[in-house]
């Protein structure tokens, strides 16, 4: 059985932590953000966990050899 590829795009936009959870960085903090209050600029810094829904999917198809299941 040949080993299988991990997705592309998913190995760039998440990570795998210690304890097995995937992590990403939010979305809407890329451009545009002259209208955007400082509060909702301050709120989209830094990474934040996936859901449980999303994260059986991204270990176990998209990121196989990354901790999967």
């Amino acid at each position: 059985m040949p080993k299988m590829k991990s997705h592309s795009g998913a190995k760039k936009r998440f990570k795998i932590t210690a304890t097995g959870k995937v992590k990403h960085q939010q979305a809407n903090k890329r451009h545009l953000l002259s209208h955007e209050a400082h509060k909702r600029k301050r709120q989209l810094r830094g990474n934040v966990l996936v859901s449980k829904a999303q994260e059986k999917q991204i270990k176990s198809q998209q990121l196989p050899y990354g901790g999967g299941l």
